[in-house]
């Protein structure tokens, strides 16, 4: 019998207020995989919009995870164990 993998969830969310951060940290912290819609923060200020993206930025990097654009609206953030292909390398 092989040992039980536990669950990864991918969590789609719209971003609309920089308190919000603090949420998408602790789904990180839960291994999730997130899908972050920027529109609406980026259409109220880009200023707070480049803060919030440095900031999850710092959060990841330190954390292991990984973090990528997905077109104009999107970021996506995965935990350590999960990596974003950005066609650089081949996978094995």
């Amino acid at each position: 019998m092989q040992a039980h993998e536990p669950q990864v969830y991918l969590k789609a969310i719209t971003l609309r207020d920089p308190v919000e951060v603090q949420l998408i940290k602790e789904d990180l912290k839960k291994q999730m995989i997130v899908i972050i819609r920027v529109t609406p923060l980026a259409q109220k200020s880009v200023d707070e919009l480049r803060s919030v993206i440095d900031d999850l930025y710092k959060f990841v990097q330190s954390s292991g995870g990984d973090i990528a654009r997905l077109g104009e609206e999107r970021v996506v953030i995965t935990p350590s164990k999960v990596k974003i292909w950005r066609g650089a390398h081949e996978i094995t």
